[in-house]
């Protein structure tokens, strides 16, 4: 209990014992210049918990504890890994202010929640900023984000091709549109949960570009999506959790009792909360009817809603029976979905893309591109690459040529291929459409079909067969190798091997696989 002598006491003093037990009312505390931008303060609670927790010194190795006393504005969530970096950064000894970014469409899907999302993640926020006496700002970026990431997510959808939210989020909100909002603020850095590492120069070498480096979890790692930042960007971020495990935020979750430490990680693309992103892509992009062609034979399988509602290696969603099958192609002109149960066969694997969209996270071109890593997908999965640089005349972007050393089954345009140097991320681009000759092949009777203006002349879709034994791939180095499944519900890489004799295997192979196989075998031994 706090003892006071009042006959001690100064006028200052009482004006601070009393602005320790009065909360403040809601107020407007900054307008940006764009006035949709208000940050609202919330008021926090009297009551604090100050009792100092013991941290072990290399969980703050990534918090910059030698620089006591900066000014840290923290992208808080109410999820476990942004409240245990803000509680990382309070123990090294930093000021640091909570802003919790909303960018809700309650007005669309009013009809859908029984309660505002967001509500629950500004209860935990509160309450984890409570603990430490850190206050806590709403910053209202729902325009911002409308204008930035999703009327350009639903444009790159009509156009058959698969974007990155999370990459755009990063790169025009999260460090974007928030960093020019509070740039009048004077914070000294911004910093979120993300599972990354930043290397900053010294003060006397501030001329040197800052380092993005791969987090501590390979597995978490987020380098990826960070990929598309700006030098400007990077110079101004700290990444508390890019020393430490997530095993380890969950040991210090609970050492710190925060009141979310058992709160699940949240899945998705961040603007939807509950919403199902089909549910989304139909109120904004619609439904039109399509058929659902296989690929190999043209045969009229089915019926779908619209090509958007579909990415290349996608199986979910297609209601075909007999498979499982994947979407392997779309023709965006017609209308059209082409889909194979042999995605994964052995001759329709890709590993030659170009890429477009360029951006480099210290300012330039790297000088150094013989030997380079590349991640196509978010995971802890890298490919060797040879990456060419094609230099555009008149002014254009420049676009690289990037060959893996690996196939690849699940590539789609518009994505993005970030690439590394060892632990360092040195930039990113937009995979574009063009691929080489070994993209999967749509026989000419698909085609043909596909361009069809009157396809109700099909009739009712075929009767789908059991699907027949397809043959095993084929490892140069493993022999026969049984499900090699480079994109999983995860989109990381994992192998496994087959001890299946050679002899067993061919003896299983339909005529026109054999030819094949005779006419590879030699390359293979």
């Amino acid at each position: 209990m706090l003892r006071v002598n009042p006959m001690s006491m100064t006028l200052s003093s009482v004006k601070t014992l009393l602005s320790l037990f009065l909360s403040p009312k809601p107020r407007t505390l900054f307008h940006s210049h764009n006035p949709k931008l208000i940050f609202l303060r919330r008021p926090i609670s009297c009551f604090v918990s100050t009792a100092a927790t013991q941290i072990e010194p290399h969980y703050l190795s990534c918090s910059m504890p030698h620089q006591k006393g900066l000014k840290v504005a923290v992208l808080l969530s109410g999820g476990v890994d942004s409240s245990v970096a803000l509680r990382l950064l309070h123990s090294a000894g930093h000021s640091c202010t909570a802003f919790y970014l909303k960018i809700w469409f309650q007005e669309d899907f009013e009809n859908f929640w029984t309660e505002c999302p967001w509500e629950e993640d500004m209860k935990y926020a509160k309450a984890v900023c409570d603990q430490v006496d850190v206050p806590l700002e709403v910053v209202h970026l729902t325009d911002e984000y409308w204008k930035n990431v999703v009327s350009y997510i639903i444009e790159e959808y009509r156009c058959g091709r698969t974007p990155n939210p999370d990459v755009l989020c990063n790169t025009r909100i999260k460090f974007g549109a928030f960093m020019d909002a509070i740039s009048s603020m004077e914070f000294d850095y911004v910093a979120s949960g993300h599972y990354a590492k930043v290397v900053h120069s010294s003060a006397d070498q501030e001329y040197k570009p800052s380092v993005l480096e791969l987090s501590k979890d390979k597995v978490k790692d987020q380098t990826y999506f960070l990929s598309h930042l700006s030098q400007a960007q990077l110079k101004r971020l700290i990444f508390p959790l890019g020393c430490i495990s997530k095993e380890e935020v969950r040991k210090l979750a609970t050492q710190f009792d925060l009141p979310n430490k058992d709160r699940k990680d949240s899945q998705g693309i961040c603007f939807l909360g509950k919403i199902k992103f089909s549910e989304f892509v139909a109120r904004h992009i619609g439904e039109m009817e399509g058929v659902i062609l296989e690929a190999e034979t043209g045969d009229f399988l089915g019926k779908h809603r619209g090509f958007w509602f579909y990415t290349i290696g996608q199986r979910q969603g297609l209601r075909l029976p007999g498979g499982p099958w994947y979407v392997v192609e779309k023709d965006v002109k017609n209308n059209v979905v082409f889909v194979s149960r042999n995605y994964y066969s052995f001759d329709k694997k890709r590993c030659l893309f170009r890429v477009g969209s360029l951006k480099w996270l210290s300012g330039l071109p790297p000088e150094e591109i013989s030997q380079l890593q590349c991640k196509v997908r978010h995971g802890p999965g890298f490919y060797n690459c040879n990456f060419m640089i094609e230099h555009v005349e008149d002014g254009g972007e420049d676009i690289a040529v990037v060959q893996l050393s690996e196939d690849d089954q699940g590539l789609a345009a518009g994505q993005f291929a970030a690439f590394y140097q060892g632990r360092r991320c040195i930039g990113s681009g937009v995979i574009l459409e063009s691929w080489d000759d070994q993209g999967f092949p749509v026989c000419e009777k698909a085609l043909e079909i596909a361009r069809m203006e009157d396809k109700s002349k099909l009739g009712k879709p075929i009767k789908i067969k059991v699907k027949p034994e397809t043959p095993e791939e084929f490892n140069s180095n493993k022999g026969v190798q049984s499900s090699r499944n480079l994109v999983n519900a995860q989109n990381s890489i994992a192998e496994k091997s087959n001890t299946t004799s050679q002899e067993e295997a061919i003896s299983r192979f339909p005529m026109n696989w054999l030819q094949k196989l005779r006419e590879k075998w030699p390359r293979i031994l």
